[in-house]
């Protein structure tokens, strides 16, 4: 439904006819474009931009990391999707574990996957020299960035973190955050990529950089050994498709979460689509609940497949959907349980449907096109500000915090254990329109991811805005109970009529990173042109070659 009266975007939609690059840097996205000016393709571009966001966007991005993807492939008209998202060591034990010991130090990091799924892209699709690549990531380590206001921001919530080992003094200054403005060197990162841009993934899973991260584990009593690193693989995967409309909408099957951002779409598929309108408050509602009886289908079936099944076909059916959508009151305010297993969940919280009885946060997204054709979008993380504050002794890589996004409680199929899949909340999209790209959206933002994701879908397909306004737009997060945060650029009317509904608001500022930094690439066929979008909650940038 064209509806051309929403508020303006902060910046023009970038373009170009030759492809486009979206990330959380600059400096990225710059790395990505440089690629394609040099005569790469999509698949090399995705790891300039990953790397170079390891450089510059370290607090949240790297090698220590874990991830996912979607890959099109527009020679053979193919989606894929492939999952580095990483496990937990062998040694994970849950009766050992503390809340304390999976969210920092050298108990919290699963087995990190980035660089197997950068590189299997790169070397089975891309074209370039693997050296060309890494170019741009290993000349900032190597010479400096500038630290910006939201760096600046960023440092600081993460000092008492980077304090606790002395590889905190990679990023602060005797402790320290530095000012914005000030010039960054990593020389140890430097040569962590040019041994990786030299000798490949094997130089990080069995080479020099992996004794060091042994070294580290040895040092500080943690879990990752030899095995776990020799033993990664990023794995190919069919991507997991719905129909939403006139449009086939995917994602990463589970253990990624992205299914909750499917069941979502089907649900309000349902609504009639004069019911669908841009801030009315009628929408608004039964868009918050809509995403709470997701949250809980997905808090209730997903995580580790080799555990238990995700029954994604009956929780994307059309006759699921209509009964989900039966369960909103346009007056009632459900109880969500929260966004993760809550064994204390409050008396009347929304719990999931037996479908076996039925019948009928810190994170990064990126992406890139080429001329073409080809689009490689990418949600990775390292999990809190830093991951888990450590980088092994002579690596400059910070190690993830992932285990942090485990349960302890037994009742959770998403319960730390050895090699364990988690839950994850990574999930790019891609958009698909009588079986020709049309768009790519993703975001970070923890179990956020979910929710505004499908906001952005919503404003992209129903409302039909340009790219930069579909970023651009305010979001909301349902985060338990009856409680619901809200950017400050919704209409107080609409406000006040969300409080007299029931639901307990909590104000944002009117561009708040806790509800993202998305980013997104769409194409349109009649102009043969790409139009990109980033976010002005970070430092995102998009721009057209």
């Amino acid at each position: 439904m064209k509806y051309t009266n929403y508020p303006p975007s902060t910046r023009p939609s970038a373009m170009g006819f030759n492809g486009m690059a979206a990330s959380a840097h600059p400096f990225a996205t710059m790395a990505g474009i440089s690629i394609l000016k040099k005569g790469g393709n999509a698949f090399d571009a995705i790891v300039a931009i990953a790397s170079t966001l390891n450089v510059v966007e370290p607090f949240m991005s790297g090698m220590g990391g874990v991830g996912v993807a979607l890959v099109y492939n527009a020679k053979n008209k193919k989606l894929q999707a492939l999952n580095f998202s990483g496990n937990a060591p062998k040694l994970a034990d849950s009766e050992k574990y503390t809340d304390e010991a999976k969210n920092i130090g050298s108990w919290a990091p699963l087995v990190p996957g980035n660089v197997a799924g950068w590189l299997e892209i790169q070397e089975t699709l891309g074209v370039l020299d693997r050296e060309i690549v890494f170019e741009d990531a290993i000349n900032y380590a190597k010479n400096g960035f500038p630290v910006t206001h939201f760096h600046h921001t960023m440092f600081t919530k993460s000092v008492p973190r980077l304090n606790k080992f002395p590889s905190g003094e990679i990023i602060l200054n005797n402790g320290k955050a530095p000012s914005p403005g000030t010039k960054i060197v990593m020389p140890e990162l430097a040569k962590s990529l040019e041994l990786i841009a030299k000798h490949g993934a094997d130089e990080f899973y069995r080479g020099s950089i992996s004794k060091k991260i042994i070294d580290s584990m040895k040092l500080y009593g943690g879990l990752i050994s030899e095995e776990d690193l020799d033993s990664v693989k990023a794995e190919w995967m069919d991507p997991l498709t719905v129909k939403y409309k006139d449009y086939e909408v995917s994602t990463v099957p589970p253990n990624s979460s992205g299914f909750q951002i499917l069941e979502t779409l089907k649900i309000l598929e349902t609504f009639p689509n004069e019911k669908i309108k841009f801030q009315d408050s009628d929408f608004v509602h039964q868009f918050i609940e809509t995403v709470k009886l997701a949250a809980t289908d997905r808090i209730a079936y997903g995580g580790d497949q080799s555990i238990k099944l995700t029954p994604t076909d009956k929780l994307l059916s059309d006759s699921y959907a209509a009964f989900q959508s039966s369960r909103i009151s346009n007056s009632g305010v459900n109880l969500l349980a929260g966004e993760v297993f809550n064994p204390d969940a409050p008396q009347g919280a929304l719990t999931a449907v037996d479908l076996d009885a039925y019948d009928g946060g810190m994170t990064t997204h990126f992406s890139v096109s080429d001329r073409d054709g080809n689009v490689v979008s990418i949600t990775q993380t390292l999990g809190g500000g830093f991951g888990s504050a450590l980088a092994p002794e002579g690596t400059g890589i910070f190690l993830n915090n992932m285990g942090n996004w485990f349960d302890l409680d037994k009742g959770s199929n998403n319960q730390i254990g050895p090699n364990r899949r988690q839950d994850m909340c990574l999930s790019p999209t891609q958009t698909f329109k009588d079986g020709e790209f049309y768009a790519s959206v993703g975001t970070p933002g923890s179990w956020g991811i979910l929710q505004t994701t499908s906001q952005m879908l919503i404003n992209l397909l129903d409302f039909e805005m340009n790219m930069q306004q579909v970023i651009d737009s305010p979001r909301f997060k349902a985060v338990g109970g009856k409680r619901v945060e809200m950017e400050g650029r919704f209409p107080e009317s609409l406000i006040t009529n969300m409080k007299n509904r029931g639901h307990e608001v909590i104000s944002l500022p009117d561009f708040s990173p806790s509800v993202g930094g998305g980013h997104g690439i769409k194409f349109d066929k009649s102009t043969g042109s790409y139009q990109g979008g980033a976010d002005p909650r970070r430092d995102g940038s998009a721009i057209g070659n």
